[in-house]
């Protein structure tokens, strides 16, 4: 081995370090990051005027007739870590090495955000987790600009004390509910040990919100039927499918066409909350509205090929995998965006998939049209979902394959809600006769 290969080789040693201390990718992962680090300099050697994204894109061509998609996947990611956050320190590295350069002991707002940010989506976390914990770590710092005296413009300190000091405050004085103070606390803890490399110490005497049993609220047959007799349109259809086969309303927006299976009455669900994937129920009694709804998205979809458009986003490295299954009629959202926009990840004009917004006012609407006094929304048609199959003797682990919960004690609480409604006792007012 000559000098340069033994160099090259003492980088991706200390490369393989950063991947397990940084927890960028799991700990079983990082010796195939670091394999397809050292082929891409093995097989594409530096050249002249040959930019990042042509050398990964001459590996990945090269690579792509001998791998599984999957494989592809994972070897582009492996190598945007090496060159883009760690070789060159931008991304996290970057934003912690300016925090600790910090020689006041102040945490710089924006800095700590961004390192946040990167590392959020360098673990592949959904976007809503991203701006659910860039909210509370804003909120943190507004916190820390009323009660810290050391704190400059927009820097403060970030201590293990002054975080149990703002979970308490949350508790005591803002009177938050319990699962919006572990929300908080599971935000920051990401943050001080990913990011700031703090330790918390022993969080478990610290102040917590009081957490009342909180049973799920569940509509009726009777309230569904009214519920649905009060919309009509894209808006109904997307609810008839959340309640019938138990989807998450994020879930029902994304679901793309070849995921539904007409044959078997199933809806193929991917890439769910923790990046899995499952499958649940397709109502026979909703499959006709669905293929004239379809039909109707097929000729939008024609349109937009027409027109030179037509694309739709794939995950992972799917597009690079088979480039020309982005146009293909079964890659296409159920739900598809009414506009078209700009993709921000290349450039490229799409139709992404629908939001939740239109259908969230639609139930809520209904809600009130039907005159149902509970404080409800869409997901309460994913609880009534799971009640009505136990009330029906469905199996409740197969309750939480449809509704994709890790855990059973998750699905167990329904059980609770269902033994009020099953065969419920005579009260002694109507025994009086």
């Amino acid at each position: 081995m000559n000098s340069h290969d033994a160099e090259r080789e003492l980088e991706l040693g200390r490369f393989g370090e950063y991947l397990l201390k940084s927890r960028v990718v799991p700990e079983t992962h990082a010796p195939y990051y670091v394999r397809w680090v050292r082929r891409i300099l093995a097989q594409v050697p530096d050249r002249p005027g040959l930019g990042f994204e042509d050398t990964l894109s001459v590996f990945l061509d090269r690579i792509q007739p001998q791998v599984e998609p999957w494989q592809l996947d994972q070897a582009e990611k492996a190598v945007r870590l090496y060159f883009s956050h760690y070789r060159n320190l931008s991304g996290t590295e970057k934003a912690v090495a300016e925090i600790k350069a910090d020689s006041s002991g102040c945490v710089p707002k924006l800095a700590l955000m961004d390192a946040t940010r990167t590392l959020i989506r360098l673990r592949h976390y959904s976007r809503s987790t991203e701006q659910t914990y860039l909210n509370w770590l804003a909120r943190f710092f507004k916190y820390l600009a009323g009660v810290d005296t050391t704190a400059q413009g927009d820097s403060a300190r970030v201590t293990a004390q002054s975080i149990k000091d703002y979970l308490a405050y949350l508790a005591l004085t803002a009177r938050v509910a319990a699962s919006t103070q572990n929300q908080a606390f599971n935000s920051l803890l990401f943050v001080c040990r990913e990011v700031l490399k703090i330790d918390l110490g022993d969080m478990r005497h610290n102040v917590r919100a009081r957490h009342g049993k909180r049973l799920p609220v569940v509509f009726s047959a009777n309230e569904v039927k009214a519920l649905f007799s009060h919309m009509a349109g894209t808006p109904r259809l997307m609810a008839e499918l959340i309640y019938g086969g138990g989807l998450r309303v994020s879930e029902c927006c994304t679901i793309r066409v070849k995921d539904v299976d007409f044959d078997n009455n199933l809806l193929h669900i991917r890439q769910a909350k923790g990046d899995k994937d499952r499958c649940t129920l397709l109502s026979v009694s909703v499959k006709p509205t669905l293929v004239c709804h379809l039909n109707r998205v097929k000729a939008l979809h024609d349109k937009d090929i027409a027109d030179g458009y037509g694309e739709a986003a794939l995950p992972g490295a799917l597009a690079r995998k088979y480039s020309k299954a982005g146009k293909e009629w079964g890659w296409q959202f159920v739900f598809p965006s009414r506009t078209l926009s700009v993709d921000r990840q290349d450039g490229k004009i799409r139709r992404f998939h629908a939001t939740d917004t239109a259908v969230q006012k639609a139930v809520k609407d209904a809600i009130r049209a039907a005159a149902i006094a509970k404080h409800a929304s869409v997901h309460t048609l994913r609880h009534s979902f799971a009640t009505s199959l136990l009330l029906h003797g469905v199996d409740i682990r197969q309750i939480q394959e449809y509704l994709g919960h890790t855990r059973v004690e998750t699905t167990m609480i329904y059980t609770h809600v269902v033994k009020d409604l099953r065969n419920p006792v005579t009260s002694p007012l109507d025994l009086l006769g």
